[in-house]
């Protein structure tokens, strides 16, 4: 990567490279933990110069994608709680209530949305932060600060994030990514496409300006689901994040049971596809647009058309399909 500040080389998965930076002293440590509600499981992490992923649910994440390749990394990585923030700072309890586990009439547990950083080493020898749950519901600003001060204080050498979004393209294809920095260097070293749109903000677009300030590179990749089964699972998407993870940062995730079901699912979708010379039609001119375009999201008329026209009626009879199976 040519960005400035401290980063690994993205070819290997070793973690060499300068020295992690020295934290604040426990004072000043205990003032800014109380300053973001941060509570601390483990006090003092043997972390060397860690890569540090992002998925928070609550955004855009068509067909669960994101979600799933975090869960493959968490396992893979044999995460652990590292630290959590606090929810009555952060969480809208009444956008998200505690689920209330009731047995029997007996009130067994309430389950809280939680947001928390893990830790964990990923099968290359690389340490690894995760950070997982719901996206703040206030006090964005006042948490990217949290974040990139934690991310100082455990020597962060790269950040990126995880998403997925609905668009006009064919399962027959493997899913496109598309990537967002602040970085003019770190959009250069991908090969990702890359859009020109307006769009409403996540949590993790705005970690990356907060971590990018501290001269630690930051990114986005987002995988393309193709829209007509954005509602339900698509492992497609899920495993081309976690080779582009491995692209970007070096480091390689087998997920050898997600890779099973996207072969799995292919045969499926083209089963139920190719039962309705309107639907085989409707993927033809995906594939061509798709061919078209293989540098930049295709947004123009043709494509919001051919989604408006097709979309609903194609999604909806493929989720009766996959319904209707023993």
């Amino acid at each position: 990567m040519n960005d400035p500040g401290p980063h690994p080389d993205p070819s290997t998965d070793s973690g060499h490279g300068p020295s992690t930076p020295a934290g604040p002293d426990v004072s000043e440590r205990d003032r800014l933990d109380r300053e973001y509600g941060i509570d601390r499981h483990v006090d003092d992490p043997a972390l060397h110069e860690p890569v540090m992923i992002v998925m928070l649910t609550g955004w855009i994440d068509a067909a669960g994608a994101a979600a799933a390749a975090m869960d493959q990394l968490t396992r893979a990585c044999e995460s652990t709680p590292l630290l959590s923030f606090d929810d009555d700072r952060y969480v809208d309890y009444r956008a998200r209530r505690p689920t209330m586990e009731l047995r029997d009439g007996l009130n067994t547990n309430l389950d809280w949305a939680t947001i928390e950083m893990r830790s964990g080493r990923s099968p290359g020898g690389r340490d690894m932060l995760f950070l997982v749950g719901p996206e703040p519901d206030m006090a964005w600003r006042r948490f990217s600060r949290a974040v990139a001060v934690l991310a100082v204080e455990f020597g962060v050498t790269q950040m990126v994030s995880l998403g997925a979004y609905p668009f006009a393209a064919p399962h027959t294809h493997p899913a496109r990514l598309s990537v967002s920095s602040p970085s003019i260097e770190m959009l250069a070293a991908v090969p990702f496409a890359r859009s020109s749109v307006d769009v409403p903000a996540g949590m993790a677009g705005v970690l990356e300006h907060a971590l990018h300030a501290q001269k630690i590179p930051a990114l986005g990749i987002w995988a393309q689901v193709p829209h007509y089964v954005s509602a339900m699972e698509y492992p497609a998407a899920s495993v081309a994040l976690l080779d582009g993870l491995r692209e970007v940062t070096g480091i390689s995730i087998e997920a050898l049971g997600l890779r099973a079901e996207v072969d799995a699912q292919r045969v499926r979708l083209d089963r139920m596809i190719s039962d309705k010379p309107e639907n085989e039609a409707m993927l033809r001119q995906l594939e061509e647009l798709h061919d078209l375009a293989p540098d930049a999201d295709a947004s123009g008329g043709e494509v919001e058309e051919l989604e408006l026209r097709s979309g609903d009626e194609i999604a909806e009879e493929i989720q009766e399909f996959f319904r209707d199976q023993p």
